[in-house]
């Protein structure tokens, strides 16, 4: 990982959480609805923490409020503490769970001006009812006031060291305390928002204090869900995501009702290679999130979860060989995200919208890519990539002068896209670099110049190995699939044999990789060692609606 790419992973979020306020899905139109009107809603689970109240109703709204917190739904959890604070006026944690849902989180990781006042006034609030708290409670309460301060600073980052220090002391005291464990470790993740891990898997700053926080958590008491949502979140990108396993197959079931928590588990399913369980869990984060829309506030940031969990469902499709499925997805994907987010913030939005064609150049389906029409000219990264489709396409059945003709039309792009353009994590140029390398392989390939074609593939593969972490990844067509298949077509079986290793360890269990590497150990002559493999592909394609020849339908048998 490079120096530069953590600040490249902050601003992506800071954008990204000034957007959402203008992002809206299908849901009914009930913007700036009061605390009063919002239910309490079903499918939230079990979850509570026996609050210093003597409200029954109070608490109810109270535990509810804790369980959209622990989903990340912040602006949800604010009215349902709000709503606990109306029916019992001392109820100082009410209070707290207002402050502490203003805050900043690790997707979003920049506070204004308006919305920190906000907070410094309602921490405030908790600490004038400080009188009615427990011990553990008022440990909390004076560590959200470290949060917040006005007037507003420039840089806010001593006050969240600030807070990170008053949860360690609040940890050290009551370390028994499964919520006050977890609050702690999110303090820690705060402070290096998407940056725990190196690009070789290695910790940096405080993440083994998070990891060891958050195991001890998780020891005390298994089914938080706050903890087993850090637990996935601080683990994903290293080099053991399997020690989350647990922790991703008790989530779902805890909280069925949050659609993000119910999404979660993808993000470790996906690094074990268990694609049809990251592709169910996104199908029913899904649908957990449109029944919420429904009886809920119209969303404010949370939308971004949604759109979040039907990109990442178009991608795991795309890995488990199901056309149908990431197709649906990439175009239910272009339908959700709103005009106006896409035309005021296109330099975060635009990188959503080209996942079609990466569907259908997944799936060889060139002449859908050929009668796609051309997205506006504002819309740098889809129109870049629509040239790179199309080029794919053109080289893919041999129209190599119309694939160079959008070879140079791409180019001609991807040198108006401005600096701060993103794809999720990644500058838009970086992923650019990979398209422009898989591109010119594949056209470099069938005019005949192998040589420099695979040396093309290959640093085009290095370049994707370099992108930010992020999931759905910045490339969601692995470069090895087009190397291996172009490796195979050429009689380089060897070659193939290792390129499809190296990306089974990149994407276990991938059934694109698994079929070349089948192929590779057929022509090596390993027949053993190819049906083995095979069996592994039939568990992984086992819900599969295509039956390619190749690792990649850019292979010259598969026209």
């Amino acid at each position: 990982m490079t120096e530069e790419e953590p600040m490249r992973t902050f601003i992506t979020h800071v954008a990204m959480a000034a957007a959402l306020s203008l992002v809206t899905v299908p849901c009914p139109a009930r913007a700036g609805v009061a605390p009063a009107d919002i239910p309490l809603y079903e499918g939230f689970g079990n979850y509570q923490r026996p609050a210093s109240t003597s409200s029954p109703e109070a608490q109810r709204w109270f535990d509810q409020g804790m369980q959209l917190l622990y989903g990340f739904n912040h602006d949800e959890a604010i009215r349902s503490f709000q709503r606990a604070a109306a029916y019992d006026d001392g109820f100082a944690m009410a209070w707290w769970g207002v402050a502490y849902a203003r805050g900043l989180h690790i997707n979003n990781p920049e506070m204004s001006e308006e919305q920190s006042l906000l907070a410094y006034d309602d921490a405030q609030e908790a600490l004038r009812r400080i009188d009615r708290a427990s011990p553990v409670e008022a440990a909390l309460i004076r560590a959200v006031t470290e949060r917040y301060e006005a007037p507003v600073p420039e840089d806010r980052e001593r006050l969240d060291i600030a807070y990170a220090d008053a949860m360690q002391r609040a940890w050290r005291r009551f370390n028994d305390d499964a919520d006050v464990g977890a609050l702690f470790a999110e303090s820690l993740m705060n402070l290096q928002p998407w940056d725990l891990w190196t690009k070789t898997g290695e910790p940096k700053g405080r993440t083994p204090e998070i990891v060891a926080t958050l195991e001890r958590v998780l020891e005390i008491d298994p089914d938080h869900p706050g903890a087993n949502h850090f637990y996935i979140h601080a683990m994903e990108a290293s080099n053991e995501p399997e020690k989350a396993l647990p922790a991703a197959e008790r989530l779902a079931a805890l909280v069925p009702g949050s659609g993000h928590l119910v999404h979660m588990p993808a993000h470790i399913y996906a690094r074990v290679g268990r694609w049809a369980d990251a592709s169910d869990s996104n199908v029913a984060a899904i649908a957990a999130d449109r029944a919420y829309f429904a009886v809920a506030p119209e969303p404010d940031f949370y939308a971004l979860y949604f759109i979040h969990n039907i990109h990442f469902l178009a991608w795991s499709a795309m890995m488990e060989g199901r056309y149908e499925m990431a197709t649906r997805a990439a175009r239910e994907l272009e339908r959700d995200i709103p005009a106006a987010f896409l035309r005021d913030w296109t330099f975060i939005a635009d990188g959503f919208m080209p996942v079609t064609y990466h569907a259908m150049i997944r799936f060889g389906k060139w002449d859908d890519v050929l009668a796609e029409p051309a997205p506006e000219e504002w819309r740098h990264v889809s129109l870049a990539s629509w040239h790179y489709a199309r080029g794919v396409a053109f080289a893919a059945t041999d129209r190599t002068s119309e694939a160079r003709r959008e070879l140079e039309a791409f180019e001609n792009v991807t040198a108006r896209i401005p600096e701060d353009w993103m794809v999720g994590n990644n500058v838009a140029s970086d992923v650019m670099d990979v398209a422009r390398h898989m591109l010119r392989g594949e056209l470099t390939f069938r005019e005949g110049r192998l040589d420099e074609a695979f040396s093309l593939l290959r640093t085009g593969a290095a370049l994707e190995d370099d992108l930010a972490y992020d999931e759905p990844p910045g490339w969601m067509q692995p470069v090895r699939h087009a190397l291996g298949a172009l490796l195979m077509a050429s009689g380089r079986a060897e070659e193939a044999e290792g390129v499809y290793r190296e990306d089974l360890a990149r994407y276990p269990e991938n059934g694109w990789a698994l079929l070349g590497l089948s192929q590779a150990l057929d022509a090596a002559g390993s027949t053993a060692d190819a049906d083995a493999v095979r069996e592994r592909l039939s568990e992984a394609w086992r819900r599969a609606d295509v039956t390619p020849v190749a690792s990649c339908y850019c292979h010259p048998d598969a026209e």
